[in-house]
C-alpha cells in the first residue's frame, strides 16, 4: 500500500503532478540537504518529472537546477502520495512523490535556479521542518533503510 498525505477533497479536481526527489546527506549520514522555497518552505531536492524524463534523470536535472550538484541515485526509497492546495498556483494537486537516497554527491558550481535556500540539518530536525508528509516518510524509510544494513 502507498503511504497517502493530506486531506483528500471530495468534489475537488486534483491535477496529478509527479515528482522526486533526493535524500542528500554529508557526515556519514547525520545530516541532510534541504531547499527552502521563497515561501519559507523546506523541502528535499527534486521537484516535477518533466515530459520525457524517468525518475532518474528529472532527478539528475533538478539536482544540477536546484544544489548545482550532481549524485549518483542510490536505493529508490518508494512512492508516497501527497494530496494538498497550492495557494501560489490556486490549484489542487495529486503529488506522487518518488523519493531516492544518493551517494556522493559533488558540487558543480552555483545552483541554477537562484530564488530558493540551501541548508543542511541534523536528520531528526530535518523531518521537523518538511512542509511535506510525504518526504518526512522519505526521510523516516531512509533511516529505517540505513538501520537494517
Amino acid at each position: 500500500m502507498i503511504p497517502t498525505f493530506g486531506n483528500k477533497l471530495d468534489n475537488v479536481d486534483y491535477q496529478a503532478r509527479y515528482g522526486v526527489y533526493g535524500i542528500v546527506a554529508r557526515h556519514n549520514n547525520t545530516e541532510i540537504c534541504l531547499v527552502q522555497a521563497p515561501n519559507g518552505a523546506y523541502f528535499l531536492p527534486g521537484g516535477e518529472i518533466e515530459l520525457g524524463e524517468d525518475h532518474k534523470k528529472a532527478l539528475h536535472r533538478e539536482l544540477h537546477e536546484e544544489l548545482g550538484a550532481k549524485a549518483k541515485l542510490g536505493k529508490f526509497l518508494g512512492q508516497a502520495d501527497e494530496f494538498f492546495y497550492s495557494s501560489h498556483r490556486d490549484t489542487y494537486y495529486h503529488n506522487p512523490a518518488y523519493i531516492y537516497e544518493t551517494i556522493g554527491y559533488e558540487i558543480l558550481g552555483a545552483p541554477l535556479e537562484d530564488f530558493n535556500h540551501i541548508d543542511w540539518f541534523p536528520v531528526d530536525q530535518a523531518i521537523l521542518k518538511l512542509k511535506r508528509g510525504s518526504h518526512k516518510w522519505g526521510v523516516t524509510t531512509w533511516q529505517d533503510y540505513l538501520n537494517s544494513l
